[in-house]
């Protein structure tokens, strides 16, 4: 019994401290943010606290550079994109785990080995394409390569596999359409896992840098990955770190809040997709 409890009292203090240096980045990047600029670069030992915080650097990362479009650009791709995707990867996960046709599993081998090619290939494959089509520096360009994913369409086939055949069979007898079905049975049973799908792809739609710096060289279709980096060369400038940290903290600030409010839906979504049976 006592040494159990010092198991427990050991793995409590051992999360503790861990928590603590991964919360520390943020924890130091909200109060740098808050600091004014003259108390900042007369700190020659980094404080960890300061008592008389500031929200000036807020203000500057919405009046000195255009950070306010970089939030527009990046929702506008980020709903687009996501809103895409989860049709198309519905439509093939239901196709590969419910429609039967010749060559279906060997599709869905070939389909899941697709996952084996380098990311780097893809994004020069993609590069060209869209330049070919004259789509560069549009939200078009932008949003068509990334709406779809294998992991996601392996990951909701899964889902789908796990509905018993019978509802399948008993809703084409009574006449049914698979549509109807889909939409009907599938998706409402299969909702942990699509809230799940569709965080993820927000937050992987929100930290996108390589494609978006690559297709767009205008500063009108910057996202705020890409605003970043013109935030420091040309907006605060190298030395104006508190300036810097205050738009970090606004960019970063609606994931953290999408995750803490859909944290239990991810976990579970993502638990139900390793499971089979």
């Amino acid at each position: 019994m006592k040494k159990s409890r010092l198991l427990t009292i050991f793995t409590y203090a051992f999360l503790t401290l861990w928590a603590l240096i991964v919360l520390f980045p943020f924890y130091w990047m909200v109060l740098t943010s808050v600091k004014d600029y003259g108390s900042y670069n007369a700190e020659y030992i980094p404080k960890f606290f300061t008592l008389s915080p500031t929200l000036q650097n807020y203000a500057d990362a919405f009046t000195t550079v255009a950070l306010g479009r970089y939030l527009l650009n990046t929702l506008l791709f980020t709903v687009g994109t996501t809103a895409l995707m989860l049709v198309v990867i519905t439509l093939a996960a239901f196709a590969f785990a419910r429609l039967q046709f010749a060559g279906r599993d060997i599709a869905f081998t070939l389909f899941l080995a697709l996952m084996m090619i380098p990311n780097e290939l893809v994004v020069i494959t993609n590069f060209t394409t869209i330049t070919n089509l004259e789509l560069r520096n549009t939200f078009t360009g932008l949003i068509l390569p990334s709406v779809t994913s294998v992991f996601y369409i392996y990951l909701l086939r899964e889902n789908f596999a796990q509905i018993p055949d019978e509802l399948y069979y008993a809703a084409k007898v009574d006449g049914t359409s698979d549509l109807r079905f889909l939409r009907k049975v599938m998706l409402p049973i299969c909702r942990p896992t699509l809230v799940t799908i569709t965080i993820l792809k927000i937050i992987e739609c929100w930290n996108a840098y390589v494609w978006p710096r690559l297709i767009t060289d205008d500063a009108d279709y910057y996202l705020v990955s890409n605003g970043i980096q013109e935030i420091r060369e040309n907006g605060f400038g190298r030395a104006n770190i508190p300036a810097m940290m205050a738009a970090v903290v606004v960019i970063s600030l609606p994931l953290v809040v999408l995750f803490l409010l859909f944290r239990k839906q991810i976990m579970s979504g993502v638990a139900r997709g390793g499971t089979k049976g």
